[in-house]
């Protein structure tokens, strides 16, 4: 077995498979980590590998103090994956946007694709169907779009994520819920309107902790699957100890 744990900007969530099979998944913030990690082992006892992708502030050391139990792998830019990087400064592409083109290609085969992560960031990444990366965008994601307007304005308040009730906001809440909400998901929108126009032959898949709430509201046909990192970590390092 294998527990694959991805160290995001917000919190940690991770997965424990068997083969390509998810068993279950966790997610828990960040100082809850050795207890989590402990107790997934506890109930896991077979697990052999504990394999780590992390863009977030978490010391290596919290994982290596695992090692005496379980085999710890921390996923780098130096690994084989499974596409020829094309992106003009290629150590900057975070470990979590390298993982998550590895899926799109180890799972969807000969196609183009482009990955949205929307989470604390939503990321946008494009590989083509000759399995080359060839880059994407980065822009604020929900959370971060209500927490600019409140702290870079005087009075507007500081909301939580919840649907408009219409395009037109009659209050400032709603006005702040309708310009969120509604521009991620316009943007989004345009982004995949765009890329359809330059390549045909074209799969789109959405994951992040926003991945239930902005697909429904989406007009593009998307293949949504918020554990869709978890799983691509879970094949990258399969394909890596396969091409060792």
């Amino acid at each position: 077995m294998i527990l694959t744990v991805d160290v995001g900007n917000s919190r940690i969530k991770a997965a424990v498979f068997e083969g390509d099979i998810l068993l279950e998944h966790f997610a828990f913030k960040k100082e809850e980590l050795q207890k989590n990690i402990q107790n997934i082992l506890k109930n896991f006892t077979n697990t052999t590998h504990l394999v780590v992708a992390s863009v977030g502030n978490v010391e290596k050391q919290a994982f290596l103090e695992f090692e005496k139990d379980i085999a710890v792998h921390f996923v780098s830019h130096g690994d084989q994956f499974p596409f020829a990087n094309e992106y003009e400064t290629p150590l900057t592409l975070g470990i979590d946007r390298m993982v998550l083109a590895a899926g799109a290609i180890l799972q969807f085969h000969g196609k183009n694709r482009l990955v949205i992560d929307a989470g604390t960031c939503v990321t946008f990444d494009f590989i083509n169907d000759s399995n080359e990366y060839l880059g994407g965008a980065i822009a604020p994601g929900l959370q971060l779009r209500y927490k600019s307007l409140h702290d870079f304005t005087a009075n507007l308040p500081l909301l939580a994520l919840e649907s408009p009730k219409n395009i037109i906001g009659n209050s400032t809440a709603e006005s702040i819920h309708s310009g969120v909400v509604n521009g991620l998901v316009y943007e989004i929108d345009g982004f995949i309107d765009e890329y359809r126009t330059l390549y045909s032959n074209f799969i789109i898949i959405l994951t992040g902790g926003d991945t239930d709430f902005l697909a429904k509201r989406l007009k593009n046909t998307i293949f949504a699957n918020s554990n869709f990192l978890l799983e691509s970590l879970n094949q990258t390092f399969q394909y890596k100890i396969k091409n060792d």
